[in-house]
């Protein structure tokens, strides 16, 4: 696929993974959304090995332009590298007092992918962990860790993105107190 090409259809499939979990996720201003991606599995290579920024501009550039739509927060998570850290808006940091580290991402530490985000992020920060709202993973990249407790998957049309396989997931509150208790008063 020549180059061009590929960048507007990673886009247009980004942008549709966001667009099908926004319907169930209603996201908003208040809520943020967790992104993993290898531009490496994209490319149908082995993660870490072989990152594009091409392919990392325009999972960025759709997830950005998705965010300007709805208005929620982002997050991008680095590699295994930088322990998973995450890159977000310092207003995200300091809405949610998160923990900033200090690192740069840049495609061999950090990934293709997250890499961009910081250079695209308007006061990027880096943090050690956060709790989103919904996530979307791009190429097994292992987001979970840094979902709400309780995930929920949601299956949208878009299996792959490229040749990376996608997940994407909503989370929910934890369901407490067991057969006795009421979780819906309608």
């Amino acid at each position: 696929m020549e180059s061009g090409a590929l960048y507007q259809e990673v886009y247009r499939q980004t942008r549709q993974v966001v667009e099908e979990l926004q319907q169930t996720a209603k996201l908003d201003a208040k809520q943020i959304l967790v992104v993993g991606a290898s531009s490496s599995e994209v490319l149908g290579k082995k993660i870490g090995t072989s990152g594009s920024e091409e392919v990392a501009k325009a999972i960025v550039q759709a997830l950005f332009d998705a965010r300007n739509s709805y208005g929620f927060q982002l997050a991008f998570q680095c590699c295994e590298h930088l322990n998973r850290a995450l890159v977000c808006e310092r207003r995200t940091m300091e809405e949610y007092s998160l923990e900033e580290v200090t690192v740069i991402p840049v495609p061999k530490a950090g990934g293709a992918v997250s890499a961009q985000a910081y250079r695209t992020f308007q006061t990027p920060v880096a943090v050690e962990a956060i709790r989103g709202h919904a996530g979307i993973d791009i190429g097994d990249t292992l987001i979970g860790m840094h979902l709400k407790a309780v995930a929920v998957p949601v299956r949208v049309s878009v299996k792959t993105i490229g040749a990376a396989h996608v997940v994407t997931a909503v989370t929910r509150p934890k369901l407490i107190g067991g057969a006795r208790a009421v979780y819906n008063l309608e």
